[in-house]
């Protein structure tokens, strides 16, 4: 009776996830429509074979990049721009269609109820807006020290994500770059049954790569276009986004080099989010930061420097609290305001009853 059961909600899933790939079919145009506008089919390979999937990646490419693709001359770029831009409107639009726009962002569950509530603003907000969680066509950071949560966080998105809309996921799949080997399968197990999923789907649906290199890890990205044009991917984790550009690049003479690299691959991440609306969840390492000054405890920041820094959408600083507790920290958002959150893991169960009642008196 259980497996009977389990297969109608996965046959159910697979449903939503197309019906889900039929709606957003509008978010981006296939790059075999130039083929309508008059390119030739040959040069539409060449740029399937260069990573370019879509009319709306490639207008995210300069011209420079696309010359630099063999086989495509200066006139033969000219003609694949004016195509494209007959096919994607990239020129200004309103503050109303840029609010339309924005409905079609997607936020993911964290699976903490108080990290929810943080990244929704605050309690109230949270309760009024209902956005909860990581938010697709952006990217969210999460920076500290080990065994501050990080990695656990990033184990749970990989189900999380999976949830239909209505139990605030993203009912889409997940694609997981491990640069440090912390990956474990057998972690998504007990997740999976904590949210009710099954556990073998839930693996089926998440494609994870081991980068070994600061290379590697680009060319990574690279071929996921062709995989999130073709299938409902909803996050990209990379953990960490630092670690191989640490190893790959040493001291100063090498440094601007690294960050050259590093804002590359940013980039990279940045047009896959917002090509294929997609949210970006990245861990990030941290440094001691001597000039913190004598009256900061911990006087330790994000690695990666200003580049880093802008790149990313929101910024939350993990550290290890009292006990098992787990806080996070608003460090650096566009509308959210500065706040932490407690994981409610650590808090007694009878007193979150408590809070609950308190909430529910507070907010009938």
């Amino acid at each position: 009776m259980t497996a009977t059961l389990k297969a109608e909600e996965q046959n159910q899933l697979q449903l939503v996830e197309r019906e889900e790939m039929d709606d957003e079919d509008d978010l981006f145009e296939a790059i075999d429509k130039l083929i309508n506008q008059g390119i030739n089919a040959g040069d539409v390979k060449k740029l399937q074979d260069a990573g370019i999937y879509t009319c709306n990646g490639l207008m995210m490419f300069t011209k420079k990049n696309l010359t630099g693709i063999k086989g495509l001359s200066e006139a033969k770029v000219d003609k694949i721009c004016e195509a494209a831009e007959k096919i994607v409107n990239y020129g200004y639009i309103t503050g109303s269609d840029a609010l339309l726009k924005r409905k079609s962002v997607i936020h993911i569950t964290t699976g903490s109820q108080a990290l929810d509530e943080l990244l929704g603003g605050g309690l109230i907000t949270f309760r009024l807006a209902r956005t909860v969680g990581v938010e697709t066509s952006a990217i969210t950071e999460a920076f500290g020290e080990f065994r501050s949560g990080k990695t656990q966080l990033a184990h749970t998105l990989c189900v999380s994500t999976q949830l239909p809309i209505n139990m605030h996921g993203g009912n889409g799949k997940v694609a997981y770059i491990d640069t440090e080997g912390t990956f474990r399968p057998d972690r998504i197990v007990p997740i999976a049954e904590r949210f009710g999923m099954d556990p073998g789907a839930v693996l089926d649906n998440i494609i994870y790569a081991r980068a070994y290199t600061y290379e590697h890890q680009y060319n990574l990205l690279l071929g996921l276009a062709a995989k999130m044009s073709e299938e409902p991917f909803k996050i990209l984790i990379v953990d960490s986004v630092i670690a191989l550009f640490r190893v790959d690049f040493t001291g100063r003479g090498e440094l601007a080099e690294r960050q050259q690299k590093l804002a590359q691959m940013l980039s990279r991440m940045i047009k896959i989010a917002e090509e294929f609306n997609v949210a970006v969840f990245m861990t990030n390492q941290v440094i001691a930061d001597p000039g913190g000054g004598v009256f900061i405890s911990d006087p330790k920041k994000p690695a990666g420097g200003h580049v880093l820094a802008h790149a990313a959408t929101i910024r939350l600083m993990f550290r290890k609290g009292k006990g098992e507790q787990r806080v996070c920290k608003v460090f650096d958002a566009p509308n959210l305001p500065e706040a932490e959150a407690i994981s409610l893991s650590s808090i007694p169960l009878v007193l979150l009853y408590l809070l609950i009642l308190v909430y529910l008196i507070m907010f009938p």
